[in-house]
This record gives structure tokens, sequence and C-alpha cells, in this order.
């Protein structure tokens, strides 16, 4: 009877009900899972859970039955929203609310009214529509394509509270009516008389916010862009005074951080400053909270956003609303979001099941870094970190103690073969950090020490190994081996391309590149961090296709055959010099993000030894920042010994993710083999995407020869001034 009873278990497990694959997706990202974790649990491949995402392909037992086990206790967590009634010509309906999140109450949706041309969150790249003024926020159509995942039961159109975007730029006008400038050409007549009024009036009235990113987070706070007329209105200063601007805030005692105190409102410990945080308390889960950004303190940093803060308020609103549709919405500058965009996409806690009474906790989110900060390893610590405070004071740390993992900054003197050629073309990795951070497995926790441990280049860690021995002249390319001049090839293993001279910290992509050669590898010890996962995956995603998405307005898409891209690629920031600064921020927010995981003292009275403020953040991780700079550098170094082993062509010069080869041409198709149309395989590709290259500039090699004279500097790495020709000590990352 038991042989019954499995074949009846058996037969219903091969039939267990699972939810659409539209559905498996959003259930799936809901949670905050990647692809690679469901996979990791029902021991399958990666691409079987996508195939079973996409629709091409059902699992069966006995990876169904725990499939669909998963899916039931995700829809329980997050059911899906309820469904739109799409207004027509004819009639209108009210528009759809989502499941308030466990923290937070139920907001009712408010009566529709005749919708305006744009949707907020979303603006066209196109000419500005001239803003409709309005004295109350009015309810948005559907695009066409909410229309149709209405229809599907999964609509994607923005939630009643907040209809007018995620953000508004409040200005005065001649008249002295103060505006909101909102996305998609909407404004609004701000009656506030004050700074405590107008943070009133945002969260009662505006209806400005964005959704989670993810479904444990939270909804992005509204934020108010102030221009200098709005400045002078509510009695604020046109610019910070030299004090002011060091200390980052004006003073505690200005009448407008007072009419806030009288009002009940807080400031965060950064103060009223450039990007100031003014919040009450939650009170029974609801958040009150508003961001201001004031263009004229400096909050829109011209390296990062241009000329931004010059913009008229219509104009700053687009430019604004498209990073906030397509990245999040700015919460200070483009470092700090890069940053809480890895918070939003992986928030450290999440709601628990409910419990004997029905009720929720917060638990551990899995996959995130928690709640709490925990210590890097010695070796991952910068000078002055309290985990060196027993040091000598002088003492210079070397390879040996300290892991040196940068980005390239190496030349070489021209060969004499080089020389006759006519000139030096730069080729440029498109957003080459944010493709060294995807599919990258990174440590989640603690880091575990280890003695005399075996390499594994799955395991996310630093480790003391050797890898003098590593001969450039002689290491396998692909799976075979080939002879290269290793003398003209910057080492994959120092930043500045010198071959290292014994034992040193790598982390664990630099190590594995050295076993893809074909070297051996033996560390003396490690700190390895067994919790691991790859976190950075969705922050790639949602970077990757905010650049794809704003390059593709400008006229500059995926997929183009060579010459079609460089001609696209031809004066592309000129077509709509807006949208170029939504580009710029983007590359900005990867390298900002990147760069905050081991953010330094900032003032702050620190001494050496002394903990700073930034160590208190989960997300101050130092080993990740790490290891994504090694993948980074060690995925161009594969490219430049694939494209030597091919080509016989080698780098002059290359500065982080910029190499420069002589070339009897000016184009990129002059240096780089493509036949039939098709690039070397593993080497480098022109392309728009994430990892490929785009033309960086073209110089002449007598230009070249003339400025390393000039500064009697035969390894003046030119990479850093190939763009223009200009000669300066600046380095802006491109």
């Amino acid at each position: 009877m038991s042989e019954l009873f499995d074949a009846i278990d058996a037969l219903v497990a091969s039939r267990a009900p699972l939810p659409p694959p539209d559905e498996r997706r959003r259930l799936r990202k809901a949670h905050g899972l990647t692809v690679e974790e469901v996979a990791t649990a029902l021991k399958v491949r990666r691409a079987t859970v996508s195939g079973w995402e996409a629709g091409k392909t059902e699992p069966r037992p006995p990876e169904r039955d725990a499939y669909a086990r998963l899916l039931r206790q995700l829809a329980e967590l997050y059911p899906p929203p309820a469904a739109v009634a799409v207004p027509t010509e004819d009639a209108a309906a009210p528009a759809a609310t989502t499941p308030p999140h466990p923290n937070e109450p139920a907001t009712p949706a408010t009566p529709a009214t005749p919708p305006p041309t744009h949707v907020p969150g979303t603006p066209a790249p196109g000419p500005i529509p001239k803003p409709a003024r309005t004295s109350a926020p009015s309810p948005v159509s559907a695009r066409p394509a909410a229309r149709k995942a209405a229809s599907a039961g999964a609509p994607d159109a923005p939630e009643s509270r907040f209809a007018n975007g995620p953000l508004a730029v409040v200005d005065v006008d001649a008249e002295g009516h103060v505006l909101a400038y909102c996305t998609g050409g909407l404004m609004l007549e701000v009656p506030a008389k004050s700074i405590p009024a107008l943070v009133e009036w945002t969260l009662r009235e505006a209806k400005l916010g964005q959704p989670r990113l993810s479904g444990p987070g939270r909804d992005a706070d509204p934020l108010l862009v102030l221009t200098g007329a709005a400045l002078e209105r509510y009695g604020l200063p046109a610019a910070l005074s030299d004090g002011e601007r060091l200390a980052g805030r004006i003073a505690e005692g200005h009448k407008v951080v007072k009419q806030l105190t009288r009002a009940g409102w807080k400031l965060t410990k950064r103060g009223f400053g450039p990007w100031a945080r003014i919040y009450r308390p939650a009170q029974g889960g609801e958040r009150s909270c508003v961001q201001l950004c004031i263009p004229s303190w400096n909050a829109l940093d011209p390296r990062h956003w241009g000329a931004a803060a010059d913009l008229p308020p219509a104009e700053l609103a687009r430019v604004l609303g498209v990073y906030a549709s397509r990245v999040m919405t700015p919460c200070g500058s483009t470092a700090v979001t890069g940053l809480e965009l890895m918070t939003a996409l992986h928030p450290p806690t999440r709601a628990s099941q409910p419990d004997a009474d029905g009720r929720r906790h917060s638990e551990h989110n899995p996959g995130s870094l928690g709640s709490d900060p925990v210590d890097c390893a010695p070796c991952e610590a910068p000078d002055g970190h309290p985990l060196l405070k027993d040091l000598p004071r002088f003492h210079v740390r070397g390879p040996g103690e300290k892991l040196f993992e940068e980005a390239y900054d190496w030349a070489r003197p021209m060969t004499d073969a080089e020389c006759t050629l006519r000139h030096l073309v730069g080729i440029d990795v498109n957003l080459a950090f944010a493709a060294g951070a995807n599919g990258l497995n990174v440590g989640l926790g603690a880091p575990t020490h280890v003695k005399s441990p075996v390499f594994d280049p799955k395991l996310p860690g630093s480790w003391l190994v050797d890898l003098s021995h590593v001969d450039l002249s002689r290491v396998k390319a692909g799976k075979e081996w080939v002879e290269l001049d290793g003398d003209l090839l910057p080492s994959p293993f120092t930043p500045k391309g010198e071959r290292p001279t014994g034992p040193a910290w790598y982390a664990t992509p630099t190590v594995a590149y050295a076993q893809e050669l074909g070297y051996e590898v033996r560390p003396l010890e490690a700190y390895v961090r067994h919790d691991n996962g790859r976190y950075l995956d969705g922050w790639y995603q949602r970077l990757r296709d905010a650049y794809l998405a704003t390059m593709a307005d400008l006229g500059v898409h995926a997929d183009m055959a060579p010459a079609d891209f460089l001609a696209a690629m031809d004066g592309w920031a000129e077509r709509d010099p807006e949208l170029a600064i939504v580009v710029s921020a983007v590359k900005a927010t990867v390298k900002g993000g990147l760069g905050k995981l081991r953010e330094r003292p900032r003032g702050e009275g620190w001494r050496p030894g002394e903990p700073w403020r930034a160590l208190s953040r989960p997300t101050w991780r130092p080993d990740i920042r790490a290891a994504v700079i090694s993948r980074t550098r060690i995925n161009l170094h594969r490219k430049m010994v694939r494209h030597a082993a091919f080509t016989g062509q080698y780098p002059v010069a290359v500065l982080s993710d910029c190499v420069v080869y002589a070339a009897d041409g000016t184009s990129p198709l002059d240096v780089l083999p493509y036949r039939d149309g098709k690039p070397l395989p593993g080497g480098f590709k022109l392309g728009v995407n994430p990892g490929l290259v785009k033309h960086e500039g073209t110089q002449s090699v007598l230009w070249g020869e003339e400025v390393r004279e000039r500064f009697d500097a035969p390894e003046l790495n030119l990479a850093r001034y190939i763009k223009d020709g200009t000669v300066t000590n600046v380095d802006d990352g491109e």
C-alpha cells in the first residue's frame, strides 16, 4: 500500500500548480532573490530557473514540488497588486493602489480626473511640454504598456499616492506664485508660506514619491528641489558661507531650523545642508520624511551633474525625473545614491511569517548585508583603521600586509616599431566597474581566517600568495598556451603593472586569473567569507538598464554594427544635453557607489586608530570594493592578452578603463580585429553595452613623444590625456 501512496504523491508532485512565468519572476524579485540563489537552493543550473521564468521550460519532479512550495510561500508574503480599471475616452475609473508594506498603513485611492499627457516618473526624451498649472495634483492615465499589463492583472501604472512623480522643483514665478514643477510637465501651485508648511503640504497633498524597488524595502521619500527664488521666499541663503560650506550645513540657530524644531520636525545628523532630510519619528509604522535638494549649495556636483544646477525648473525636473525613474530618487550625491541603491535592492530586514498571534516581526533578509556592520580583515583595513592602532606610528604597510586592489595606472615607452606608426588610439570600456560587479560572488558576512588554505576560485576573500612566478611571456589564452612579449604588457597583479616580487594580498578574482593563465597558486593564509552571494547583480542590472535606455534615447542602440556605432557616438551628447547629464550621473553613481564601500574619514575630528562614522554602516565593505576592482582589472587584462596573441599589438598605456594602442589609422577599427563584422572572441568589442568599448580619442604619435619630452617623463600615462590632447593633472575616470 505504501508504494501506491508514494506513487500517488509522485503523481501529485508532477502536476504541482505553478503561477504564470511573469508571476514567478515577480515573486522572486519581490523577495530580493537572484536567479542564482533560487537555482542553488533547488540544485539546478541558473539557466534552468531563467527558462522557468521565461516560460520556455517547465520544472519536473522533484524540483517542481519544491519550486511550487517556494512560490506559494512568496505569494503569501507578496500578493499580486489589484487590477486597474483603465480610464477610457468615455469614462474614468479610480486609480489602483498596491497592498501596503507590513509596516505602513494603507493609502486610500483618490477619484480619477481627466489625465494630463505624460506619465510621472517617465519623462519623454523629446522637447518638454508646456507645464499645465493646477492647484491640486491629479491622477494620470495609464500608458499603452500599462493598459496591457492591467488586462493581464499585473499593472505598472503609478500608484495614486505617487501620482505626480518622485520629485518636484520648487520655484517662484514673476508674479510671486510658488510653483512645483513635477515630472511629465505637470505644475502645481504651492500654498505653503514656510519650510515646515512646505513639508506638510508635500506629505499631505503633493502626491510625490516613488514605490519601493524591492518587496521588503520602503518607498522613496518625496524630493523637493529648491531654486534660488524658492530659497529667498522661505528665508534660506542663496549660497553657503565659507564656514557653512566646510561644515556642510547652515547653523543650528538659523531661523528656518528653529521653525522646523518648533513644528516638531527633526533633521538627520548631517543637518540642514545641500541634501537635507526632514522627518518625524515613525508612528504606528507611518513614515513622514521629505528630502530637500539645494543646487545652489552644490547639491548637484558639476563633475557629475554638469550644468544641471543652472537649468530652468521644468528642465531640471526632467533631468532628475529621468534619473529617478531609471535609477532611483536621488538622496544625496551620486556616490550616496549609488550606495543607497544597493540597500534599496537588498533591504537588511524583511517581515517574518505570522507568529501564533498572527503578528509579523522584522527578521534578516537573506542575500543582504544585514543591519549590523562587520569587521574587515586586517589586510583589507585602510591606514588609520582601529584594527591597526597597535602598529608603529609611521609604519608603512607593504603588499604582504595590505590588500592593494586598485585600477590600472600604467604606461611604457613606445618601441621603435610603434614610433613608425602615425597615431595613438584610445578605447574606453563602458561602465567597466559595473560590468566587473555583474555576476560577482562577494562576501555577505564577516571573514574567517585560514592558515595554509587550498585556493577556491568560487570563495570570496583575500589571499596571501606569491604570484611572482607567473611569466607573461608564456600564458594560456583560452585553452591554448601562447608566446607573448611579456615586457610590453602590464602585470595583472599590481595597479602600476609591475611584476610582484613576493607574497602579497589579493582578492579572489586576481588569484583565480593566475590559475587561468596556467600557473599554480599556493596561498599562505586567507580571510575567506563562507556566507556569500551575488549581492551586486540587481544593482548592476538597474544601472545597466538606466544607461542603455538613456543612450538609446540619444540614438545609440545596442547591437549596432561597429561602423554604425562609431557614427552614432559622434556627437551623441549634443543631441540632447539634458539626457547627456543623466548619462554622466549614471556613470558617477557606479563609481561613487563602489567608492563609498570603503569611505575614509571626512574631517569629524578624526585621529588615526579611532573609528569614523562610515564604519558604523553595514555597507562599509572594503572587501566588496576590492573584489569589484580586481575583477574589472582582470577583465581588461584578459582582453589585452587575447588581443596581443591574435594581432601582435600591445598597449602603450592603460588608465583605469582606457587602453591606448599605436596604429596607422585614427579609428578603433584600425586597432580592433573584425572579420565579417565579428570581433575577436574574448577580446575588445565595439558597442554601448557595459564591458564593450567605445572610442576615447585619437592623437598623433608625435603628440605623445612631444608630451613626454616636455615633462621629461618617458612613461607619462598618455591614456590620461588621449581624449582631447589637453595635458593636465586631472583624471576624470572616463
